[in-house]
């Protein structure tokens, strides 16, 4: 009697692996059993925290996460790696990323976001098998928005050289996909928030700034414009979406979103308040963190992700921020039971 063939696992190529949405990616893949291969660009130092657990997983069998030092402005590098790892699954997660810092780095900026979308869907349509690619795009290309909320369907008005290249990128991905037949993906993410987020994002760089103010490391925060309103989740359900993209029947776009937003300064008080802080006693504006123009309003209508992909948020903006908060105290080495048990409005603050 033959033995029944079995199916050798997917394989996953990730760009930006070692970013926020690329370490929870890859964990959420090794997870479901692909192996999984990761683009790093290369550096004096190791930039591999976020995903160096994968390693040491016990309930991961074998190595099945490898690492290639790349580029998204070297063509010729990503089309050898995609010729030679063959890939069922490519996540475009690669990026300048940074929205304020684009306003002084838009050249860089275009070639990485624009073009490195471009290089990876020309490898794709120049190799003799065709994987399927999710493109990440942003809810910055909405910028001035032209209503409220934003779908897949609502014109974009971009107000960055970030912005500007990712809608470049959103277009290209369908242009390949309309001309060439490719299973390509738009999947546009609204705001999305964890530990692991960037110390520079604002997000984080609130909850960090608590953790060291309670540590007596800190002293101010500077911040700049407060009214910017969000539509902010949480990143490991964020990817668990641009995986449900790629297994639908068709690749489509999608709009990722909770349908609430929040200004910097709700998240300010609400992450201040839960340690018994009140914030504008460290709080200082400095007008260096400004755009020069903002995307004033993002709200997102996930409403077509609900009903094709069954996906929606669970973890809600309070639920969030409370996770980050405690996050940072402990990693300044502060116990979260000792400040986040006192929630009496301001009471706690050493300043009143």
């Amino acid at each position: 009697m033959s033995k029944s063939k079995i199916s050798p696992p997917k394989k996953a190529l990730i760009t930006g692996i070692t970013g926020q949405d690329g370490s929870y990616l890859a964990e959420l893949l090794l997870k479901k059993g692909y192996v999984v291969h990761g683009l790093i660009r290369r550096s004096s130092s190791f930039n591999i925290g976020r995903i160096n657990h994968l390693y040491k997983d016990p309930h991961l069998e074998g190595v099945r996460l490898f690492l290639h030092y790349g580029d998204l402005t070297d063509a010729s590098a990503i089309n050898h790696l995609i010729r030679n790892v063959r890939p069922n699954e490519i996540y475009n997660l690669g990026s300048q990323s940074h929205v304020r810092v684009s306003f002084d780095i838009p050249e860089y900026t275009s070639d990485v976001v624009a073009l490195g979308a471009l290089r990876l869907l020309e490898a794709i349509n120049e190799a003799s098998f065709h994987p399927k690619f999710y493109q990440a795009s942003s809810s910055e290309m909405f910028g001035k928005v032209q209503e409220i909320p934003q779908s897949e369907n609502t014109p974009f008005y971009p107000r960055s050289a970030y912005a500007v290249s990712k809608v470049y990128a959103f277009w290209i991905t369908k242009h390949y996909r309309e001309a060439y037949g490719i299973f390509a993906c738009n999947g546009i993410l609204f705001n999305h928030e964890s530990p692991r987020r960037g110390e520079t994002f604002v997000t984080r760089k609130i909850t960090r700034a608590i953790a060291n103010i309670l540590a007596k490391k800190q002293d101010k925060l500077y911040l700049g414009n407060l009214n910017a309103k969000r539509d902010w989740g949480y990143a490991p359900e964020y990817v668990e979406a641009m995986w449900l993209m790629m297994q639908y029947e068709k690749p489509e776009d999608f709009v990722i979103a909770t349908g609430e937003t929040h200004s910097v300064k709700e998240f300010l008080q609400e992450a201040f308040n839960y340690v018994g802080l009140n914030w504008k006693n460290y709080v200082k504006i400095d007008q260096r963190y400004f755009r020069p123009t903002e995307a004033d309003i993002l709200i997102g209508d996930a409403s077509k992700a609900k009903k094709f992909l069954g996906w929606e948020p669970k973890v809600k903006f309070k639920d969030l921020v409370h996770i980050m908060v405690e996050s940072d105290l402990k990693e300044a080495g502060l116990n979260p039971n000792d400040f986040t048990q006192k929630k009496e409005g301001v009471k706690n603050d050493p300043k009143k």
